[in-house]
């Protein structure tokens, strides 16, 4: 297994490097001319062509990169599979200093979860990045830095020693700024490269600290020092609490969250699904690593701050993504409301682990996993998606689309999966992990602390709400993209993909979706054994009747049949469909849309985006920072007749107010107080270097 995870690293980083050869005509060339005369007089060697070796290149590069998601796919089923922990050591880096390497099942779990992500980028990037041009963007640059950016990602999951560790993660770190900053000549994808950049250093640091920490109280910085290492609670919650920052900061957990609606919509899409889909992934590998794995014990405080943290990240993510009108906008909103459930449940998982409860902290721990899991598929799934939306119709603005549903009849199906499992509906993936967190949670009655039993179920009753809204959102984003007419001449036009690759992606992303939904046993099994090798404790009653019923807790207590439900749609459908065919008068007909006799439908007669969270908008009208302005065009005499009605709104996160703005006000003041001492005059310079020369020999002597 872990040849084959060292395979996969090494393909990532050698797509990025064939990459660079897309340009190197005088390099072709040259081969070109060693060829025998035969063999360049044939046909079908047409290297000297610039185009057809571009398209030759970058092929190449996606065959690689999927080679190496096969790699890693395999490595990870291998690894959950075989129960086994791998260790290796390889000489790189300074001679005193080797990189320490383990590969165990939580590795592979998210090995597993890389490599379908840049499995199905695999196949879709080919037919995405056709459509760039070569002078304005490179295929060279975007090519290197997804190799890179792959290959840090699955080096973070290998790494056993802190040094390693900072070195894989400062690797994925600037090679996904690269892939943010590709198209560059917008001022607004600078502003989101440079702020995901800065942000992305800050939460560097913290980990870097929260290493030291650990490091301080063990015998080196390898990871099973500090696994050995024994912190006060004092101590250890300081660990704790930076580790948070780092690693919540990369996840975006609110407030630290702010880099990610920026930084997500700018990038190539094919991009946005890896950093939403997998990247995020990785940063809660890293967090479970440090808090499950590496520190000796966990507190309830802990998980309490992780209940609270993940239930205002869950509400606040999907709240600002219903007022979204920009697609990519709104699922980066999105995914900080999933990772706000990801960080809700291990919390509960912290306080059943440190109140004595171990089989519901191992229910947690597979419930936060699993919801995991589900997000990589399924936000991968819908960042592919919009991608080729706004390939096909060269807009990402739901309020310029519309009637898609007709015009991308394939991509339309494939999206609609995707929205029903993020929505949590019954028979996708979506509502299996969810619903394993209600069951989490509804476990509350065996605390001993009145607090905690009367706060985890406001909390419970809060996801219940999210998971609402996020229903709500997504008939919001689906209906106002694919159905009604065409708000816009590009919408009009629009036509399916003819790009195999890019619906084969997003085909077996939604079959996975639709897979797991019915067969979440699977997974679940799998998940069991991570489970047991890092909390020592796994579910005893995962199933009850094998595939076929889900019982985590007590199968009299609760369970679920994904099969019967599906079964039992199946037959209501086929009755409905049965009896609406018996007479001529119910047979199903197609016809115009009726357009309530006001003589033919226009895009202005449907609902926008905007109107259609108008109610909610109205309720909770505190949650989100508005600006509503509405302009009218008036003219003819004293201005009566009003020729047009112009409607704007902008959403701004609080947390800009809030805590970054202060932060940047406190920065700028303390420059300007800095920047007194630089007066331009000579004099002043000599007597700083006067005054230091002074001190220092003082301190010397």
């Amino acid at each position: 297994m872990l040849f084959l995870a060292y395979l996969a690293v090494l393909l990532s980083i050698a797509s990025g490097g064939l990459a660079l050869f897309v340009n190197q005509r005088v390099f072709v060339s040259s081969l070109w001319q060693q060829l025998p005369v035969s063999l360049r007089q044939q046909p079908f060697y047409c290297m000297t062509d610039d185009a057809h070796w571009r398209v030759v290149i970058q092929r190449s590069v996606f065959v690689l990169l999927g080679i190496a998601s096969v790699a890693a796919i395999i490595a990870g089923l291998g690894g959950l599979l075989s129960k086994q922990i791998l260790t290796d050591q390889i000489q790189l880096g300074l001679p005193w200093l080797p990189w320490h390497v383990r590969f165990d099942s939580l590795s592979a779990l998210f090995f597993l979860i890389v490599g379908i992500g840049t499995g199905a980028v695999s196949l879709y990037g080919t037919g995405y990045v056709k459509h760039y041009q070569e002078q304005d963007h490179p295929f060279a640059v975007l090519g290197l830095f997804t190799g890179l950016f792959v290959a840090g990602m699955l080096l973070v999951l290998l790494a056993d020693d802190a040094f390693f560790f900072m070195i894989a993660w400062e690797v994925m770190s600037v090679a996904s700024y690269f892939l943010v900053a590709f198209q560059h000549e917008n001022p607004a994808n600078r502003r989101a490269a440079f702020l995901y950049l800065l942000m992305a250093e800050v939460g560097a640091l913290a980990i870097i600290l929260s290493f030291g920490v650990l490091a301080s109280f063990s015998t080196g910085i390898s990871f099973e020092a500090f696994r050995a290492a024994h912190l006060s609670d004092t101590w250890a919650s300081i660990a704790f609490c930076l580790a948070l920052l780092g690693f919540g900061m990369k996840a975006g957990l609110v407030p630290i969250h702010v880099w990610l609606p920026e930084a997500h919509p700018v990038a190539p899409s094919h991009i946005s699904a890896l950093m939403s889909g997998v990247m995020l992934k990785i940063a809660l590998y890293g967090f479970i690593r440090f808090c499950f794995d590496l520190l000796d014990k966990v507190q309830w405080q802990w998980g309490l701050v992780l209940l609270l943290l993940g239930t205002v990240s869950a509400l606040g993510g999907i709240f600002y993504a219903l007022l979204q009108s920009n697609l990519k906008r709104l699922l980066a909103y999105s995914s900080v409301e999933n990772i706000g459930i990801i960080f809700m449940v291990l919390g509960l998982a912290m306080i059943f682990m440190a109140n004595g409860h171990p089989e519901l902290a191992a229910l947690g721990f597979i419930a936060a996993l699993l919801h995991a899991f589900n997000h990589a598929l399924f936000k991968n799934l819908l960042f592919l998606g919009a991608g080729i939306i706004q390939q096909q119709t060269h807009e990402l603005n739901m309020e310029m689309l519309g009637g898609l549903i007709k015009k991308m009849p394939r991509t339309s199906v494939t999206f609609l999966i995707g929205c029903m499992s993020i929505s949590a509906l019954p028979l996708f993936n979506g509502f299996v992990s969810e619903w394993l967190v209600f069951q989490t949670a509804l476990q509350v009655d065996v605390l001993e602390s009145g607090v905690l039993r009367s706060l985890i179920p406001i909390t419970a009753a809060a996801l219940a709400l999210t998971a609402a809204l996020a229903a709500a959102c997504f008939v919001k984003v689906y209906g106002i993209t694919f159905l009604g007419v065409p708000r816009s001449h590009h919408s009009e036009k629009a036509v399916e993909t003819t790009d195999k690759g890019m619906l084969t992606a997003t085909a077996l992303l939604a079959g996975l979706c639709f897979l797991f939904g019915i067969f979440p046993s699977l997974i679940i099994r799998l998940l069991n054994q991570v489970s047991s090798q890092i909390l020592g404790q796994a579910l005893k009653n995962d199933t009850a009747l094998g595939w076929l019923w889900l019982a985590p807790v007590d199968a009299g207590q609760a369970s679920y049949s994904a099969p019967l439900v599906l079964v039992s749609a199946l037959i209501a459908a086929g009755v409905c469909y049965y009896f609406l065919r018996r007479t001529p008068d119910t047979l199903i007909r197609k016809s115009a849309t009726w357009d309530c006799g006001f003589g033919g439908l226009t895009p202005r007669m449907q609902y926008s985006a905007n109107a259609f969270t108008m109610p909610l908008r109205r309720i909770f009208a505190p949650v989100w920072q508005l600006d509503e302005q509405v302009k009218k065009d008036l003219s003819g005499a004293l201005n009566q007749q009003v020729d047009a009605v112009h409607y704007q709104l902008h959403i701004q996160d609080h947390s800009w107010q809030w805590l970054y703005q202060p932060l940047e006000n406190g920065v700028n003041s303390i420059a300007k107080q800095v920047s007194r001492i630089q007066t331009g005059n000579i004099r002043t310079y000599l007597s700083y270097s006067f005054v230091t020369l002074i001190v220092m020999l003082w301190m010397v002597s």
